[in-house]
């Protein structure tokens, strides 16, 4: 793979893009006072509607807003219809893998999956074991994590089953840049993303315990102190559903009530946004303040669906990531229409030395860890964190993986220099109920400081609105 990053404006001749050449234009012909005034009414308009996400290990405080920029990252029709079905492709089996593991476990009894990657998989719930779930779709909101490196060939980089977090920034970005920006949009054609709320909630409707023609969803919260509080208020707000904490459910008989103003309400369908361990204190961690006592015998009840399922974890460790593509084959007798990053699995001697040779180039990663955490990237390490991770992979080799550092592609991105190159990544957010559906585009994380891969909001990165243009 080359390590020179694919510009996604420019070619290597420096000529602009087919895709981007409207968007050229209107930055060629705009006065920088005018793009100034715009990147302003932005940050001011986010304040004002409070996109905020906690920033760890900042001093100056909880949370802080979310870096919005203004270059959009454009993608062509042509090259999305490829991306689309090849998403639509990895989720399918990954539901399908989920659905074998907790029951007749096909894959692992013919050796495509090694059985102790699964069964001692601390993501692996037995609780789950044999329970039927509506249309046998555990991961019902997917984020699939994709970059493009080398001449622009585009990988997955990771699966996000279990509370995939970012989609109300991919909404707001869109509809920041069509105040800020309406004559784009009138000249040139830009598939929308706003209908997203409408196809989540039928999607969810889909699923509903069996009988209910008019099922209640509800999205499920940790409360107002969680650092995505806002998309999930945001959530709810656009779907016209509540939302609620556990302290607002209760349950009875095995089903699972509301109270409301006027009296208990049943909830047939729960998009939860808070981990398994949390859910319900009589079935998983009894110190649970922010759980419904009694969730879990209602779900294994069939009483009501849980979005996601509990134990969709174990499919995005990413010690099993290695296997999506062999789950493809198995379970969809089909090629991967999307390509893995190469990964090392550290708990094979041989790759393991390979990795411990070659820390400085590679990019190591917790087979458990999340937002860009318990990684080292090497060509930015120093020798003393390189020595910290090399005394951990010898003391437990199974908790990593190692991959190639990727020349991630870069978009221009508004820094306070001025226009300048910023890796970047894609994550879309795939629906499963009875079809498998996804918006056009989804959202791109930047990595606002230069030469950085780190793309995570949690971190520090910003955002950009994703636009897939007709030819």
């Amino acid at each position: 793979m080359s390590r020179l990053p694919y510009n996604e404006m420019h070619a290597e001749d420096g000529s602009v893009r087919p895709h981007y050449g409207p968007f050229a234009n209107w930055l060629a012909q705009t006065a920088a006072s005018r793009i100034a005034q715009k990147r302003d009414e932005a940050e001011r308009a986010f304040h004002r509607l409070g996109i905020t996400f906690a920033v760890y290990g900042e001093d100056s405080g909880n949370e802080r807003l979310i870096p919005f920029d203004l270059v959009p990252r454009i993608i062509p029709a042509a090259e999305w219809t490829v991306l689309e079905r090849g998403l639509k492709q990895r989720v399918q089996a990954l539901n399908a893998f989920l659905h074998d593991i907790y029951h007749d476990q096909k894959i692992l009894a013919a050796g495509r999956v090694p059985a102790e990657r699964v069964l001692d998989n601390t993501q692996y719930r037995r609780e789950m074991q044999g329970i039927n779930l509506p249309g046998n779709i555990y991961a019902h909101i997917a984020g699939v994590d994709l970059v493009r490196a080398g001449e622009g060939e585009w990988y997955v980089l990771e699966d996000n089953l279990r509370v995939p977090s970012g989609v109300s920034y991919m909404l707001e970005n869109r509809r920041m840049m069509m105040r800020l920006l309406p004559e784009l949009f009138a000249s040139q054609s830009i598939r929308p993303v706003q209908h997203y709320p409408d196809m989540l909630l039928k999607n969810l409707h889909q699923v509903s315990p069996a009988g209910e023609d008019a099922p209640t969803v509800a999205v499920l919260t940790p409360g107002a102190y969680n650092s995505a509080y806002f998309e999930h208020a945001f959530l709810a707000q656009q779907m016209g559903v509540q939302l609620v904490e556990g302290q607002d459910l209760f349950v009875q008989n095995d089903t699972v009530f509301m109270h409301t103003t006027r009296g208990p309400q049943r909830v047939h369908v729960i998009y939860r946004r808070v981990d398994d361990d949390f859910l319900d204190p009589r079935a998983f961690r009894s110190d649970s303040m922010i759980g419904v006592p009694g969730l879990f015998a209602a779900y294994r009840a069939g009483r009501v669906t849980l979005a996601n399922a509990i134990g969709t974890g174990v499919a995005d460790d990413k010690s099993i990531y290695p296997y999506v593509p062999d789950m493809i084959r198995f379970y969809l007798a089909e090629e991967p229409i999307l390509n893995n990053v190469p990964t090392y699995q550290l708990a094979r001697p041989a790759d393991r030395d390979y990795v411990l040779e070659h820390l400085g180039e590679l990019v190591v990663k917790e087979v458990h860890g999340a937002g860009g955490y318990g990684m080292l990237v090497g060509p930015a390490s120093t020798a003393a964190e390189r020595a910290v991770f090399r005394e951990r992979i010898l003391a437990s080799p199974g908790t990593y993986i190692a991959q190639p550092t990727l020349a991630l592609s870069t978009c221009p991105t508004f820094v306070e220099s001025g226009l300048a190159p910023r890796h970047i990544d894609l994550r879309p957010y795939v629906l499963s109920g009875l079809t498998v559906n996804l918006c056009p585009g989804g959202l791109t994380r930047v990595a606002l400081r230069e030469g950085s891969l780190v793309v995570n909001s949690s971190q520090g990165g910003g955002t950009k609105d994703t636009w897939v243009v007709e030819s």
